[in-house]
């Protein structure tokens, strides 16, 4: 295998590491920017770890690109109501998930391209703002 393979596996394993970190922290604005930048500087490392710049590099974009995805699904997730402890298992979980495909041949690079673009998807269907029980209170 050349270096094209162990570039996607960065770029997934970034992705993981960009979605776990996200799920652990990013429950406020200044969780969210630790998080990114703990993920993308794990994923920088573990880059240089395997081997040199461009595995490094594409640990960072992978890792960018897990967090902004995970980032808009945790706000979602937070916002309809799910707990900080159960949220955070479930990323932690899809983060593995993450990683462990991202071994498989090019599937990296899809989790790197995939994670945010499911992120814009579901930022663009999601309801501007939901009247709740506001509608009722009329007199």
């Amino acid at each position: 295998m050349g270096d094209w393979y162990w570039i996607g596996v960065l770029a997934g394993v970034g992705s993981g590491l960009g979605v776990l970190f996200t799920g652990v922290l990013a429950a406020s604005r200044i969780g969210l920017a630790a998080a990114l930048a703990l993920a993308v500087a794990a994923g920088v490392l573990l880059g240089f770890v395997v081997d040199d710049w461009g595995e490094a590099l594409a640990g960072g974009l992978g890792a960018l690109a897990g967090a902004l995805g995970g980032a808009q699904i945790l706000r979602g997730t937070l916002r309809r109501g799910g707990t900080r402890g159960g949220t955070a298992l479930l990323f932690g979980a899809g983060a593995l998930l993450l990683a462990a495909l991202a071994l498989i041949p090019a599937a990296g690079y899809l989790e790197a391209v995939v994670v945010p673009a499911l992120a814009a998807r579901l930022r663009r269907r999601s309801p501007k703002r939901y009247a709740g029980l506001r509608t009722l209170a009329r007199d």
